[in-house]
């Protein structure tokens, strides 16, 4: 269940959202600083491999998503609004592909927790796909959330450790930027 009451954490119930949009590094990037959000965790969701390293999933053979798994709070931010973040910050029209970022490994995904996620995924995707947001029809699957394995330890919080890496100047640092002028009400004080 994604509705949990984690120890620990003043304020009650927090929810998880598991969300594939290319470059885990990217999407972590995007989320921290958003409020309501407590963690981000990069890591590999589906696939047929116990605990897959970097390597075997760049490969694109162990059938995992690139994904990152941020737990909110549902009382500062739902999960709507979760997916309103996502969706602007990368491209849901491509399959397996970010830029130049490609395999099966990108895939823009919604890995939904319990049954209401579901619903909104498949209600959001609907909703901007009437609305024309987008140059084509979203791609992004809804599957069931099965299991999470974290990346390695070199991966987390990527972007805030690595500024000057050129990946990071190149393409994450633009996308952050464009994101926090354009979603000011969003973020954290």
């Amino acid at each position: 269940m994604s509705r949990n009451k984690e120890n620990g954490i003043a304020g009650g119930a927090r929810e998880t959202a598991t969300l594939g949009g290319g470059c885990f590094w990217c999407v972590e990037a995007v989320f921290d600083g958003v409020k309501g959000v407590e963690s981000i965790v990069s890591g590999y969701s589906g696939g047929h491999v116990d605990n897959p390293t970097y390597r075997q999933v760049c490969a694109g053979t162990t059938g995992h998503i690139e994904v990152v798994q941020v737990t909110f709070d549902p009382d500062e931010i739902t999960f709507r609004d979760v997916l309103d973040v996502f969706f602007a910050t990368h491209d849901p029209t491509t399959w397996d592909r970010q830029g130049a970022d490609v395999g099966p490994q990108y895939r823009s995904a919604v890995l939904y927790h319990d049954e209401e996620q579901k619903r909104v995924a498949e209600e959001t995707i609907k909703d901007l796909d009437s609305q024309g947001i987008f140059d084509g029809d979203i791609v992004t699957v809804v599957e069931p959330f099965e299991k999470f394995y974290t990346a390695e330890e070199y991966h987390q919080d990527y972007f805030k450790n690595n500024p000057a890496q050129p990946y990071c100047q190149v393409i994450i640092a633009p996308k952050v930027a464009k994101f926090r002028k354009e979603n000011l009400r969003r973020l954290k004080a």
